[in-house]
């Protein structure tokens, strides 16, 4: 191979995330409150490049840090090319009406160099009652 190639490939993936409270998978008065997030993952890099792992952080208002680990996202690990982009729905559970998150996505280009995907910190917070 051509090491001035290797050189100039630039693995990039790029993640947001949008954020729902779900009610119906939440008991509040039992300290239950469920949240869906959906991430958008965009190749931004010019090098295709495969997800393989996760780690999320998710904190609630206590300050209680659960750490989930794993390879995949939701039962694949997407292969995407320059500008493709592969979305997906998953979702939490913490003790708090408020919350964050934040991740890491471990990912590999093509051609075997690992790189990291970070999911910058979001809120996870119930909405207000109305009264």
């Amino acid at each position: 191979g051509d090491s001035r190639i290797a050189r100039m490939a630039q693995p990039h993936f790029t993640c947001s995330v949008s954020v729902a409270y779900l009610p119906e998978q939440s008991q509040p008065q039992a300290q239950v409150h469920a949240f869906s997030y959906t991430v958008t993952i965009v190749n931004s890099g010019n090098v295709t490049a495969q997800l393989v792992a996760r780690q999320w952080f998710v904190v609630d208002a206590n300050g209680h840090t659960e750490e989930v680990r794993g390879l995949a996202v939701v039962g694949h690990q997407p292969l995407l090319k320059p500008g493709e982009k592969f979305e997906y729905t998953s979702w939490t559970r913490i003790a708090t009406a408020q919350g964050t998150m934040r991740g890491v996505y471990f990912c590999m280009t093509e051609d075997a160099r690992p790189f990291e995907a970070t999911v910058p910190e979001f809120v996870l917070s119930r909405p207000e009652q109305l009264h």
